[in-house]
């Protein structure tokens, strides 16, 4: 076996031109030269041994083994950012209170939670999972340093909340696998003679304001089969047959599907703003090295997703 020392320089390029789509606006952002970035491109091919890229149109693809080398270069990257901040900030200390919307907690809080107390342990850290409107309150109040929210689709946000935009997500119509009992097996299939059942958050909610709305366009009849505090709820009232609902596919449970075009529901579906906030008069050293972490979590496959 050959040991190879992947160069940590080049596989930031690597993944830098992956996430912006272009090794051109990659070079730009990490201020080198093109030709600069393509002769690093090239040295990681050799040592790697295999081709990563392939030709795809005008542009450049990832092979299998570039999409593999990919997904270690990511956490290569983490690991060695964390170590270059737990020693830059050895010594950072402090109190940080940050929340995260609850569709968010499974995918992101572990991420964000290890990676910061493993670089900043005399920083004590409290984790608020709740829903939007609750944030963004707690926000304007000043009951949290940090929080990752939705955009404000529906008004929720108190008059002078503004965030860093983060990413836009897709939001998507969930249901059973197996569809709707007396809706069609195998997937959901509308029928004019029975309302669409809707489980759903307990109104104010932007999910519930946007399916409502699509669907009154489209001439479908709905009906609420359940309501819920929880997302938990939702998913299992979904998983029993109850309905179906309008959420992102951000940590979506392996035994639900997300549905298209066969379903017949509306597909033209907006995406949601994902906002970093923070509390204006909140600036330390601990809330910034937080929000840099959560940038950097964000930046993972399942939430880089644009607009589709």
């Amino acid at each position: 076996m050959r040991f190879v020392n992947f160069d940590i320089d080049i596989l930031r390029s690597f993944v830098t031109g992956m996430e912006l789509g272009s090794y051109a606006r990659a070079a730009d952002h990490l201020g080198r030269s093109t030709s600069a970035v393509s002769a690093q491109l090239k040295k990681l091919e050799e040592q790697a041994g295999v081709a990563l890229f392939r030709k795809a149109g005008r542009g450049l693809a990832l092979t299998e083994a570039g999409e593999t080398l990919l997904t270690y270069a990511r956490r290569l990257l983490a690991l060695n950012d964390e170590a270059v901040a737990a020693l830059g900030d050895a010594d950072l200390a402090g109190h940080v209170r940050f929340g995260v919307q609850e569709d968010l907690g499974e995918t992101l809080l572990p991420d964000i939670l290890g990676r910061f107390a493993r670089a900043h342990p005399r920083t004590r850290i409290e984790a608020r999972l709740a829903r939007n409107a609750d944030l963004l309150r707690r926000i304007a109040s000043a009951e949290l340093d940090l929080a990752i929210a939705w955009g404000d689709h529906s008004r929720e946000a108190p008059a002078g909340i503004t965030g860093e935009h983060l990413a836009d997500i897709a939001m998507r119509w969930i249901g059973p696998k197996h569809g709707l009992p007396g809706l069609g097996a195998g997937g959901l299939y509308l029928t004019r003679e029975e309302p669409l059942p809707l489980v759903m958050f307990e109104s104010p909610c932007l999910f519930r304001s946007v399916a409502t709305e699509l669907l009154d366009r489209a001439g479908i009849p709905w009906r609420i089969a359940m309501t819920s505090t929880s997302l938990a709820g939702l998913w299992a009232a979904i998983s029993s047959g109850l309905g179906i609902t309008l959420r992102t596919e951000i940590g979506l449970p392996g035994h639900l599907a997300m549905l298209g075009k066969e379903s017949g529901l509306p597909t033209r579906l907006p995406t949601l703003p994902l906002l970093l906030h923070r509390t204006q008069a909140q600036h330390n050293p601990a809330t910034d090295r937080l929000s840099e972490i959560m940038r950097e979590s964000l930046r993972q496959p399942l939430l880089s997703q644009r607009a589709a």
